[in-house]
């Protein structure tokens, strides 16, 4: 199974339909909650190419985007391959 990462806030719905989304896969995520932004925040723009947007979503190590990104790649039927990968 993938290495999945999500950058979240408090009271993020797009947070919550994500991890939902994955959650559905059967993953747990590593979740960095940047609600009060700090150091993980910093950490996520630069990883995000500059997004500060929540959430952010990483597979492998690899930036998808945020929640609309991963329904779009449920969408088009890739997430399950990029979930059952290893690195």
């Amino acid at each position: 199974m993938a290495q999945v990462e999500i950058y979240t806030k408090a009271w993020c719905p797009y947070c919550v339909r994500a991890k939902q989304l994955l959650a559905s896969k059967g993953v747990k995520p590593t979740e960095f909650d940047i609600t009060l932004g700090g150091e993980k925040r910093a950490e996520m723009i630069d990883r995000a190419g500059g997004r500060t947007t929540v959430p952010q979503i990483f597979i492998d190590g690899r930036h998808v985007g945020g929640s609309d990104d991963l329904a779009a790649l449920e969408g088009a039927g890739k997430l399950a391959a990029m979930l059952a990968a290893t690195p």
